[in-house]
């Protein structure tokens, strides 16, 4: 297991005299000031009242999670339960919080806590703010190829008048074929024999990743035209997910960043590589017209055992044993957790892969994940340079950028620090501002650490 922290240290010295770690520490004094001021309303609540409120509250969470684990886990009657106490638990705490006439210490309490909550991430993110990726200046294209997909994004292409735009600009534009099964990677290395100095896509993330290995592949710059439907690689990079056309600036007016690529099973990948529940859901041939539906009836099935199995993987220093699902990212998410690939991963050239296993395997488990997040014992966050997914023999279901696959066991991930050369707009909207996530360990640390000791910054 392994942890990169993105940027380099500053000696402590000059770290704590810096105006940033001044605020910093303010804002962590802060937060620890409005906790105690929640934790005052509740006593001011009469006492008994005070606990009152917090027992209720903590029960509320507790439910809803369980709830909410009930309608994913089962089917029939005990998923209408989960239905019913998931919507029943937070109106219960609000009708107990009126009967009990504790709203007015209710409301304080959490309105403090709130503000404890955000005054911690402001501090955080301060001390730990992590440095951009570095652009470096560079030339036009003279040839430059790009691949696009008509029906990628429900038809951005066409809407954003990318082709007409795009030649304009200089470019060839190759239009796919959607009606039948075409070769991408093929298309683009022809497109190299041909001459092109520059590859690039408008279209998903699966078929960016098509091309960027090939791109990778000759060393050539790689150009992202946000027409797909999420647009998570291009969101990572800084660039515009509303109006694609914006992104085609970089061919006159671009810079370059150097960024990492995934590998699985020999396979490049972009975003992620999912295995597991995830995996086994999106090889259903009713997902792609009904997500939501197919991936609720399955749940059911995978979550508790019926179908599927579960995964052991091994990564650089550390074993994960019977998960039901692991999401490995080309570069760590900002957030991990559960949700992590709808998330934003603040840089993609740290060299390392993110990993997120989880393992819920009863309510009990679902709430303590609901509550406690990255800290829960059903889930683990590391970073790897390298991972092996197993059996031993047979084969995996993975889901690789969204798309359904099924390779040889065991599997393995790795990462090519620094493989692509990635064109964007010198203007551009710029990288998702992301809060680390939440350490009250070091929040109390930090507001209590004087200018002469302490620990160090991140700049």
């Amino acid at each position: 297991m392994s942890s990169h922290s993105g940027a380099p240290t500053r000696s402590r010295s000059s770290a704590r005299r810096s105006p940033a770690w001044r605020t910093a520490r303010r804002l962590a004094r802060l937060a620890l000031a409005c906790t105690l001021g929640a934790v005052a309303a509740l006593v001011a609540a009469s006492g008994p009242g005070g606990l009152f409120v917090l027992v209720v509250g903590l029960a509320g969470a507790v439910g809803t999670a369980a709830g909410t684990w009930w309608v994913l886990s089962h089917r029939g009657l005990v998923r209408a339960a989960g239905v019913m106490l998931a919507v029943v638990a937070p109106v219960a705490v609000l009708v107990l919080y009126a009967r009990a006439d504790v709203w007015p210490a209710a409301l304080a309490a959490i309105l403090l806590w709130g503000a404890a909550v955000l005054s911690a991430r402001a501090a955080l993110y301060r001390l730990r703010r992590p440095g951009g990726m570095r652009a470096v200046a560079c030339a036009p294209p003279r040839q430059p190829v790009l691949i696009m997909n008509p029906k990628s994004g429900g038809g951005k292409v066409g809407r954003f008048g990318l082709v007409g735009k795009a030649e304009a600009l200089g470019a060839r534009v190759v239009l796919l074929d959607t009606s039948t099964s075409v070769d991408v990677a093929a298309i683009a290395r022809r497109a190299v024999a041909e001459g092109a100095d520059l590859l690039g896509v408008a279209g998903g993330d699966g078929t960016q990743a098509l091309v960027a290995e090939v791109a990778a592949e000759h060393g050539l710059p790689f150009l992202v035209v946000s027409a797909g439907t999420r647009n998570h690689f291009a969101m990572d990079l800084g660039l515009d997910r509303e109006d694609p056309a914006r992104c085609l600036d970089a061919l006159t007016d671009g810079e370059e960043l150097r960024v990492d690529l995934g590998t699985v099973g020999g396979l490049t990948f972009v975003n992620t590589a999912s295995f597991g529940v995830y995996a086994e859901i999106v090889q259903r041939p009713e997902y792609r017209d009904a997500k939501a539906g197919s991936a609720l009836d399955a749940l059911p099935d995978l979550l508790l055992g019926y179908a599927g199995r579960p995964l052991d993987a091994q990564s650089d220093g550390a074993r994960l044993e019977a998960q039901q699902a692991l999401l490995i990212s080309n570069n760590p998410y900002a957030a991990p957790g559960p949700m992590a690939a709808g998330g934003r991963r603040p840089r993609l050239d740290l060299g390392v892969l993110g990993v997120v296993g989880i393992r819920v395997g009863n309510a009990a488990q679902a709430a303590e994940l609901a509550l406690r997040g990255t800290r829960a014992t059903g889930l683990q966050v590391l970073t790897a340079h390298r991972i092996t997914i197993g059996p031993d023999s047979g084969s995996i279901p993975v889901a690789v950028d969204g798309e359904a696959l099924s390779l040889p066991a065991p599997v393995t991930c790795g990462i090519r620090p620094g493989a692509l050369r990635v064109r964007v707009p010198r203007h551009r909207p710029g990288p998702p501002v992301v809060r680390p996530p939440m350490d009250w360990h070091a929040v109390v640390t930090l507001a209590f650490t004087q200018s002469r000791s302490g620990p160090g910054t991140r700049g």
